[in-house]
């Protein structure tokens, strides 16, 4: 772990893994027809907005019918990937076992399939969160955001890099999916990269068709305005999914971790990976809902399979945990999260150094609850 973490011993993780996991377990008694209700109504309101932004865009003849029609695409497109499809493929709503929430069959709004999503995402980094070498979502393999990270002369434009990430954040995702380093070094085949380009081939040429080809073609003498409507509404969802989950990973005060604390990890010791290794996001009701309920990331991270609109509520007890313990809560508004993101991609577009670890603190030396935790 990084310097600047704080320390537990093996006792004190134990007991901060009992009172998270009695955050967890109330909440997930407490599962049932109100969650159902949220995601219900999100989807609804997600399709008719995509279906009055594609009508105003076919069939509107001013700016204003444009604009409206943009941002409706937009707003749909966004609810569609953050608050509905990222929730229901980590299994939030499996419990339910309805169909059009399965997180194995649900398929979404964006170029990278959900099969392949689903075990870079659900698997490789909400396991290896922020571990140098086993986490490849750190960094997407495009920026450096750690000292830790091995510098190259590549990194030098990494600011231009990560607008470019943003503006095709969908494509970046996709292609992060399908591990084309693995081929330079020799871990995967020629045949085993096919394999896994074919699905995303496929899912590619469907989005592009419907946003690209069939929309525009059905809009008639329309087409080019509908065209460019479908294309800057990829491009605001690109640009906000990228700004949530940079927002969320990288910001100042998000650590990372070399693979060694793999070794023996505890259950207590992965809950403080991923309180220190995530951040939270600011504001309102409106915030939180457009970021899929990301806005708490350090949430999502402890807790990924549990209903997100839950999050707020469980941030409160997270909180009083974090603040009990002495440990830090990463927590500010978007812009001051998006400041913070840009300074560490300046100062890691640069040689930077890594900080010398510092030696394990003894038992007395550990923090201690400054009450007492909450029944388990």
């Amino acid at each position: 772990m990084t310097p600047s973490s704080p320390r537990l011993n093996e006792l004190q993780l134990a007991a901060l893994a009992r009172e998270l996991d009695a955050i967890e377990a109330e909440a997930r008694a407490d599962l049932g027809e109100a969650d159902l209700a949220h995601i219900r109504r999100v989807m609804r309101v997600a399709f008719v907005a995509e279906v009055a932004g594609r009508g105003l865009l076919a069939f509107g003849v001013d700016p204003l019918s444009f604009v409206l029609g943009t941002g409706a695409l937009t707003l749909s497109k966004i609810l569609e990937n953050m608050e509905i499809g990222h929730n229901v493929m980590h299994g939030q709503y499996d419990w339910s076992r309805d169909p059009e929430l399965d997180s194995r069959a649900y398929e979404w709004d964006i170029v990278s399939p959900s099969a392949s999503w689903r075990h870079a995402h659900n698997f490789e980094h909400h396991t290896y969160t922020n571990v140098l070498g086993r986490d490849r979502d750190l960094g997407y393999n495009l920026v450096r955001v750690s000292a830790e990270q091995p510098w190259n002369p590549g990194y030098l434009v990494q600011p231009l890099t990560a607008l470019g990430l943003g503006l095709f954040f969908e494509w970046g995702v996709a292609l992060h999916d399908l591990r084309l380093e693995e081929l330079r070094s020799g871990e995967s085949s020629p045949r085993e990269v096919w394999a896994r380009a074919r699905p995303f081939l496929r899912k590619a040429g469907w989005q592009l068709g419907k946003d690209y080809v069939f929309f525009p073609l059905l809009a008639g003498p329309n087409a080019p305005r509908v065209l460019l409507g479908n294309h800057l509404a990829n491009l605001g969802r690109n640009l906000w999914a990228f700004a949530v989950i940079f927002c969320g990973h990288f910001p100042e005060g998000a650590e990372v971790f070399p693979e060694a604390d793999l070794e023996d990890e505890s259950r207590g010791h992965w809950y403080l990976r991923q309180l220190t290794g995530s951040a939270n996001i600011e504001g309102g009701r409106a915030m939180h809902l457009l970021s899929g309920h990301l806005s708490h990331q350090i949430e999502h991270h402890l807790f990924p399979t549990v209903p997100a609109w839950r999050y707020p509520e469980m941030a409160r007890k997270v909180r009083e945990v974090c603040a009990r313990w002495g440990l830090p809560y990463n927590t500010a508004p978007l812009g001051t999260q998006l400041r913070s993101v840009a300074r560490k991609l300046l100062r890691h577009a640069l040689p930077t150094r890594p900080r010398r670890p510092e030696p394990e603190p003894t038992a007395a030396e550990a923090p201690t609850p400054a009450r007492p935790p909450i029944a388990a």
